[in-house]
């Protein structure tokens, strides 16, 4: 683990009209580190993604990459930085094609014989899409649209991807399918900053993690710790 953390979020406070999402928001994650936010709905994890790839603003509080505050730059130059957002829901483009999707991963990209290269990458890795490239997005399963999904958050070539809630609404098998390919980015070095409902099966998988009650960390600590702890297993692990 490097000394300097990769993501540094200080005091992170978010408002939606007279609601406040965060309070006081702290969070390390260093390169190379899978770390997991848990929490109830609306406990203000997805708001603390949002915040990181800039698409809400802060009331407070400073973001910092790779020792440079990013606080104030827009989200197109947050991906060009190094920061994928795979949003909860997937977001696909229903009308386009599985290819054409992927290729929009890569929009703040100009090398164009290398996006190809890697979009062939992802299609290797996610062989069911590789299946179904020219397929209507929308025509897609819910486990196939989130492979598209992390597939496309991939093509910009992230330092630290944001996943927020990969498995909601899949299948067990389909569950096991994504969080292995979780297993897959972080062995290549991929830095991972999760938001995941199933908070057993996202501390199996992660080194770390922070438990958010009311927009503020409750609990942080390794994930083993979490995995062990009294009141998290109570709130959250059955």
């Amino acid at each position: 683990m490097s000394a300097r953390p990769l993501l540094e979020l200080h005091g992170l406070d978010v408002r939606y009209g007279g609601i406040q999402a965060l309070r006081g928001i702290d969070v390390t994650v260093h390169a190379g580190e899978v770390v997991t936010l848990l929490g109830a709905n609306g406990a203000g994890k997805s708001t603390t993604l949002r915040s990181v790839s800039r698409l809400v603003d802060l009331h407070a509080g400073r973001i910092v990459y790779d020792g440079r505050d990013v606080t104030r730059l827009r989200a197109d130059a947050i991906v060009r930085l190094g920061i994928s957002h795979v949003p909860e829901g997937r977001r696909m483009l229903s009308k386009l094609s599985v290819l054409d999707n992927l290729l929009l991963g890569a929009y703040t990209r100009s090398d164009h014989r290398q996006i190809r290269e890697d979009a062939d990458r992802q299609l290797r890795r996610f062989p069911r899409l590789a299946e179904r490239r020219s397929q209507m997005a929308g025509t897609l399963s819910g486990g196939e649209q989130q492979m598209l999904a992390i597939a496309r958050g991939l093509m910009s070539r992230p330092q630290l991807l944001l996943l927020d809630e990969p498995s909601l609404g899949l299948a067990p098998l389909v569950v096991r399918e994504i969080f292995s390919i979780i297993r897959e980015l972080r062995a290549a070095g991929v830095t991972i900053l999760l938001v995941e409902q199933n908070a057993n099966l996202a501390l199996q998988h992660a080194d770390r993690g922070y438990v958010l009650e009311s927009g503020r960390i409750a609990v942080t600590g390794p994930a083993l710790e979490l995995l062990q702890n009294t009141d998290v297993r109570r709130a959250y692990l059955g």
